[in-house]
């Protein structure tokens, strides 16, 4: 089926009557939470009209779950996510911006999952690693410092790309460097690395579809669980964020190629100025 191009194009989506609850406004705690749990909402045409409204609102936050309803069982699910899909600006702000939206970095699976990792790393820490080790603070070091540099990549992204990509490359770098931590413990203490298909690392990793995850989804094991729990449990969160954030490295560079970096956008802005004037 092929993707609509404008609004008059999408043609209409079969009533259903009065849908409940309403799809929300933006207010102060922003629309994402509440879009995203109608994007999964049992009713086709629910989240056929969240798709819609999502790209509306241009919320490239909700970019993935959009890519799931690409292969919902219901067709005009599945027309509308490509449509918003393809309306949807690379990194958020509509096409030929010259400064990009920007913030809602709480709502990144990726900043969700990383925030998961440096609370449970300080928990470890304390249970596990001397006071006086520096490879405590290394670890906490490299927990904080994945989590913040996202928080600042996001603050970036409304003028420099650039900026936004190498924050987002530290990043990635500090988990890398936190990952070897933990394998390096596991190691070094005799304990077991468990690997992808191991029943207790499914367990875990199902966790990252449980609904309002935070660190409370992983509080006993890391709190009650052994060093060799807690350490494999961190693996699993680890490797969920690498994911993430290779996906959003990997739509910043999309972005970058097919826009450009801000100079480049304002270039664009003031020749289309120019073109205007002299008409």
């Amino acid at each position: 089926m092929s993707t609509p191009n404008s609004d008059n194009e999408i043609g209409p989506i079969s009533p259903i009557g009065p849908i409940s609850p309403p799809i929300p406004r933006a207010g102060a705690a922003g629309p994402e939470p509440e879009l995203r749990r109608l994007l999964r909402d049992p009713t086709p045409n629910v989240r056929a009209l969240a798709a819609r409204l999502v790209a509306k609102l241009d919320l490239a936050c909700l970019r993935p779950a959009l890519e799931e309803l690409r292969g919902d069982p219901d067709a005009v699910v599945r027309e509308q996510a490509a449509w918003a899909l393809a309306r949807l600006a690379p990194r958020g702000g509509r096409p030929g911006a010259v400064v990009r939206t920007h913030g809602g970095y709480a709502s990144l699976k990726a900043y969700q999952t990383l925030e998961i990792v440096c609370d449970g790393t300080v928990v470890f820490c304390r249970r596990f690693i001397p006071p006086a080790s520096r490879t405590r603070d290394q670890m906490e070091q490299a927990a904080r410092s994945g989590k913040q540099n996202v928080v600042e990549a996001s603050a970036a992204a409304g003028t420099s790309t650039k900026s936004e990509l190498k924050l987002m490359g530290v990043a990635r770098a500090s988990l890398e460097e936190l990952l070897e931590d933990y394998k390096d413990y596991l190691r070094q203490h005799g304990l077991v690395l468990w690997s992808k298909t191991d029943p207790r690392a499914l367990a875990i990793r199902k966790l990252a579809y449980a609904e309002h995850r935070s660190y409370s989804t992983y509080r006993s094991y890391f709190e009650a669980g052994d060093a060799e729990v807690a350490a494999n449990t961190a693996i699993c969160l680890i490797n969920q964020a690498a994911y993430l954030l290779d996906r959003l490295i990997k739509q910043l560079d999309q972005a970058f190629v097919e826009q450009g970096g801000v100079t480049e956008r304002l270039d664009r802005a003031r020749k289309a100025r120019r073109a205007a004037q002299e008409k």
